[in-house]
């Protein structure tokens, strides 16, 4: 019997030459990460062990984005800390205000993250790097700050769920993001749950890498341990210019086992959009068509990227935001936002009645910068439709891709983007 890219992964850092489902292993870590919500905790447990110094300081990163720039005085005094540890560690992955990006939007840009990793991260979303072909998972401050010590944490092996997209037609505008709401209405937000999700089939080898980290980053959101897909040359052909170290490619053998296999007709899968207050309450765009709201958000770790950027800009190019609502966009990482900006995108969307943002988290957790008022709705590009996830606990959010949010952006109430321009 084989294995899938996931035992492989996990058994290579185990040094074993096989593990199977339910197995606890110990495994070497190739990165270890957290932000400036997570990382003083992991700080602070990592003091507590008496050790002085990280495992290796070019493994550990620390990334303030959540609330960056500091909102306030707590969320300045939680990025001190992060600082103040990069520094006396002497970290080769810290980046302050103006130039760091959202976690997971910056990580594969700059190459930190690459296949056949094992990384663990303090925040839920470090499953996105699966879409290199890394097992990455999120894990507690804790857990990070052995990480951070040691370099090695325990693994129970998980199960593998294999998604088959059959196919390489897509219905006009749909995406990464339909894709993964689409199996989450399907299989729910536990019906995932500590497994591994393996996304494959010609629907999967004819998605971009962009596409391919918003899938990857919504795995969490069906209670998965990791989201993954192998690597192709399209994962190469991304990492080939950042790689900064080696890496190995695993992918899953003809006879790996699997506890259960979907597969889907990517044609058949129609725009998605989430309502509240869950992930997994999902509908065609067109059953959603009309529901009024009051804020728009486009960006964060799921659909902050350039792709994301250019359709939006696409919709909005000559067109007005509604004036009865507010449109916000959110670049992934100063790159993605120089780029846009010599597109000529970022001017697109300010002229239409955008509003531009530097690279934050801040409106996806409610954290800043896009807060919901009680009784106020939201259509957002972001992985997460909790009650108060992005304010007000009697404020809702419906998620959907970028073309969407750009579309209703527009009318100021959830649309097709058919109803916006003409699809050429």
């Amino acid at each position: 019997m084989g294995m899938t890219i996931s035992e492989k992964i996990l058994a290579a850092h185990a040094g074993l030459d096989r593990v199977v489902p339910g197995e606890i292993v110990n495994a070497k870590l190739d990165l270890v990460l957290a932000n400036d919500v997570t990382g003083p905790v992991a700080i602070q447990e990592f003091a507590k062990l008496g050790i002085h110094s990280v495992f290796d300081k070019e493994k550990v990163a620390m990334v303030p984005d959540h609330f960056t720039p500091n909102k306030d005085i707590a969320s300045a005094e939680q990025s001190k800390i992060l600082r103040n540890f990069a520094k006396e560690q002497n970290l080769k992955y810290y980046w302050e205000a103006g130039r760091v990006g959202i976690e997971h939007c910056l990580l594969p840009e700059q190459g930190v993250v690459l296949p056949g990793d094992l990384i663990i991260g303090a925040d839920s979303h470090t499953c996105t790097y699966g879409a290199l072909g890394a097992f990455a998972t999120g894990v507690g401050s804790t857990d990070c700050a052995a990480g951070m010590a040691t370099g090695e944490a325990w693994f129970r092996v998980p199960e593998s769920l294999k998604f088959v997209f059959n196919g390489s037609k897509f219905q006009p505008w749909v995406g990464g993001k339909d894709l993964i709401l689409y199996i989450i209405g399907k299989i729910g937000v536990d019906g995932a749950r500590y497994k591994a999700m393996e996304f494959t089939g010609e629907g999967i080898k004819n998605l971009s890498m962009d596409n391919r980290l918003t899938m990857c980053n919504m795995a969490i959101e069906a209670g998965a341990k990791a989201g993954i897909i192998e690597p192709d040359e399209i994962t190469l052909e991304y990492v080939k210019t950042r790689a900064q170290r080696d890496f190995s490619v695993y992918i899953s053998d003809p006879d790996a086992s699997y506890e259960k296999v979907f597969e889907f007709n990517t044609i058949d899968i129609p725009l998605q959009v989430a309502f509240p207050h869950l992930p997994e309450n999902t509908k065609s765009v067109d059953e959603a068509s009309g529901i009024k709201v009051d804020q728009v958000v486009i960006g964060s770790c799921t659909n902050g990227r350039l792709e994301d950027l250019k359709i939006t800009a696409e919709i909005l190019k000559g067109k007005k935001v509604h004036p009865e609502i507010r449109c916000l966009i959110f670049p992934g990482t100063r790159d993605i936002y120089l780029e846009a900006l010599r597109r000529g995108w970022i001017e697109t969307m300010i002229e239409a009645g955008a509003s531009v943002s530097t690279p934050t988290c801040g409106p996806c957790l409610g954290g800043h910068m896009g807060i919901l008022a009680k009784g106020e709705r939201a259509l957002s590009t972001t992985n997460r439709n909790f009650v108060g996830r992005m304010g007000h606990p009697q404020s809702e959010v419906y998620l959907c891709n970028p073309a969407v949010a750009a579309a209703s952006a527009v009318r100021g109430e959830i649309v097709h983007p058919r109803e916006v321009v003409n699809h050429g």
